[in-house]
């Protein structure tokens, strides 16, 4: 039923995203931004500007399913990428260290 294996190709979208977004947006961003088609069978990685959310798009046989994940603490550790590009091609190993690698952060509380 639910998938995500090393067979698929994934790709990262290198801009932060509304984890508002569903399905319909989503599909856009990968067909008009990444330049490419949902319907392939492909992963779409997104993540939030904090970095602690993170939502997969993949076509299953039934249709489209967003795997969505939230850290309650710490961010996803990302690849380094150029600014310019639309997506970032990854491996199932690759996706698997962003979300095994998470980096805590400490928070420092002040006096008021």
């Amino acid at each position: 039923m639910f998938h995500l294996h090393d067979k698929l190709h994934y790709y990262l979208y290198p801009g932060a995203v509304d984890m508002r977004k569903s399905f319909f947006t989503l599909s856009g961003i990968v067909t008009l931004v990444m330049n490419r088609e949902v319907e392939n069978g492909e992963a779409y990685i997104f993540i939030n500007r904090r970095r602690n959310i993170m939502k997969i798009l993949h076509n299953e046989y039934g249709g489209l399913v967003i795997y969505h994940k939230k850290l309650s603490s710490g961010t996803f550790k990302l690849p380094l990428f150029d600014e310019s590009t639309r997506s970032l091609t990854m491996k199932w190993h690759d996706l698997m260290m962003i979300v095994q690698q998470v980096k805590t952060t400490r928070r420092v509380l002040r006096k008021r």
